[in-house]
């Protein structure tokens, strides 16, 4: 086992805990609903590192390691990858722990790039990153 399945790569951005309604009749929850954690989580990083609006452009990559069960928190970390003029590439990890066990598992991996956005939904660039 390698560093990447015990250690979350990222900060901390979305913990939520996975309810019944989110789940199919097995008891697994839908991948869309943690793919729509996952975006949310992309949306609050790269729209603080944006200073305003930002939109999905892309999922590059994304791969469901492992199921997420109902009563489990997902914890979805987020790591900038890169800083384009309108865009920013973002790694993100999604990771459970469960009722009984502390113990943490990666489920869900991806790279979404999102666009910052001006009011009018076009995009614009993504100011330079403050030295404070």
């Amino acid at each position: 086992m390698n560093k990447s399945d015990v250690t979350p790569k990222g900060e901390l951005t979305v913990r939520i805990p996975a309810m019944p309604a989110d789940a199919n009749s097995n008891g697994d929850i839908f991948g869309g609903w943690v793919v729509s954690q996952m975006d949310l989580a992309a949306g609050i990083r790269a729209s603080e590192r944006a200073r305003g609006r930002v939109a999905t452009v892309a999922i590059n990559t994304l791969v469901f390691k492992k199921p997420v069960k109902i009563g489990d928190t997902l914890c979805v970390y987020t790591a900038i990858e890169e800083v384009g003029r309108t865009s920013i590439t973002l790694a993100l990890e999604a990771w459970t722990s469960g009722l009984t066990s502390r113990a943490r598992t990666k489920v869900t991996e991806g790279v979404f790039v999102m666009v910052a956005i001006d009011d009018n939904g076009l995009p614009m660039p993504v100011p330079a990153e403050s030295v404070d």
